[in-house]
């Protein structure tokens, strides 16, 4: 496979400079600075096995494959507050002012372009740094002239798009998203199945830009977007970071599948006290995250497969808005197991997360993969970033792959694929014949 190199500047645009993403800039500020480590991040501390065990070759994958050095990023983005990425971090509070400081200068830098944003679709935020125009194609086009704007003035060679943005009122798949034609047609008529996030998706695509949803929004995964990726050539992925309790699902219900032990009912709930709580309160916005987060186990058990141990799991999901939490999000899990001759356990999880500190990480990476896999002439669906998502984006003739250790090989094996190595299948007989 033929990957163009990773020359000059790439344009990191996010969509939403709130706690996430001010989180991942001031993040990315002080790495570069030497002020703190990538911890979290896979495309800055991963490494990848190559061929057999006793080779001994497991170089860093930033090493490995072609991936954009920190030093070339450029960051902007696009918010409904005015205020610059420094102000915005204060605000968020996740970071210590004493960091903020040291890369003041950076984020001071950083101000927001005006929004495409519609109170319907989130409705327990507004601001006042919002576009107008006629119609959503009016819209759309003011997006597309903010990119190429960006990307010239900044010298950017390249750019990706990432949705950091708040999640939006649940939506189905509508006839407006059925191509191309109907979609540019919905924007002529501001169709109302068109949501900010959609014209977001469709100014990058239209632009060739990679993007990935990071929220659990309907966006880039209907017909018309994957027309539109296929024509231009751009990768996409989402949906939905995984990164608090979701993180913990894919982590231990594989372990309970892979012994065979059944599950009677997993009860969580969450509480955290950001802006995303606070949108989160909204019902139709908690819609949308409760449908992300709660497909995740139904993939792992296959209960189909095993209807005796998971076809009764009764899973239910709460997220409780409680502001003097803020950022640090915690999440309780309660699990009913049924293990041998039916006998009852219980397992417990408390996890006290920091919600953007987990997010920033996974959206470096996000954006750096997706710029390797434009310059490898990766189009469309990105299933090897399942690593990332609650939802994967995956295609409609097979099921979404949720198993952490299985979505990491998934990955690890796309890297080696690029580069020509053999694929790793752990099967290890030929230490043995």
């Amino acid at each position: 496979m033929q990957i163009a190199p990773a020359r000059g500047k790439l344009g990191v645009l996010l969509v939403g400079l709130g706690a996430v993403a001010t989180t991942t800039i001031a993040g990315v500020c002080a790495i570069r600075k030497g002020l703190a480590p990538p911890i979290g991040s896979l495309t800055q501390m991963g490494t990848v096995r190559l061929g057999k065990r006793t080779e001994g070759r497991s170089p860093k994958i930033n090493d490995f494959v072609p991936l954009a050095d920190l030093n070339d990023i450029v960051f902007g983005g696009w918010d409904i507050f005015q205020e610059d990425c420094y102000s915005a971090a204060r605000t968020a509070g996740v970071l210590e002012t004493a960091q903020l400081d040291k890369v003041r200068g950076e984020l001071e830098a950083i101000r927001p372009m005006p929004a495409v944003f519609d109170q319907r679709y989130v409705k327990r935020l507004n601001g006042p740094n919002v576009k107008k125009g006629k119609n959503k194609r009016d819209l759309a086009e003011q997006l597309i002239a903010d990119i190429r704007g960006f990307k010239e003035k900044h010298g950017c060679d390249r750019l990706v798009m990432v949705w950091t943005g708040s999640t939006e009122v649940y939506m189905k798949e509508a006839p407006v998203h059925a191509s191309i034609a109907t979609f540019e047609k919905g924007l002529e008529q501001s169709d109302d199945a068109i949501p900010s996030s959609m014209i977001y998706a469709y100014a990058a695509l239209r632009e060739g830009l990679p993007f990935a949803n990071a929220a659990p929004n309907l966006t880039a995964d209907v017909p018309a977007m994957l027309e539109l990726a296929a024509r231009t050539g751009a990768p996409v992925a989402g949906n939905d970071m995984k990164t608090g309790q979701t993180l913990m699902k894919t982590i231990i219900a594989p372990g309970l599948k892979a012994r065979l032990l059944g599950v009677r009912g997993w009860y969580s709930t969450n509480i955290l006290g950001n802006r995303d709580g606070e949108v989160l309160d909204d019902p139709e916005s908690f819609k949308t995250k409760e449908e992300s987060k709660k497909s995740a186990l139904d993939y792992i058990f296959q209960p189909h497969l095993y209807p005796e141990l998971y076809k009764d799991l009764c899973h239910v999901v709460r997220i409780n808005y409680y502001p003097p939490r803020g950022d640090n999000k915690e999440g309780w899990d309660n699990i009913d197991l049924i293990g041998w001759l039916g006998y009852p356990m219980q397992l417990k999880i408390n996890f006290l997360c920091r919600d953007s500190i987990l997010a920033a990480p996974i959206v470096v990476d996000s954006a750096l993969f997706l710029d390797l896999a434009k310059r490898a002439g990766m189009s469309g669906i990105q299933e090897w970033l399942s690593f990332y998502f609650k939802a994967p984006m995956h295609a409609r003739e097979v099921y979404p792959e949720h198993d952490l250790f299985i979505q990491l090989m998934k990955l690890k094996n796309t890297l080696r694929h690029m580069q020509g190595e053999e694929l790793i299948t752990h099967l290890g007989r030929e230490y043995y014949d």
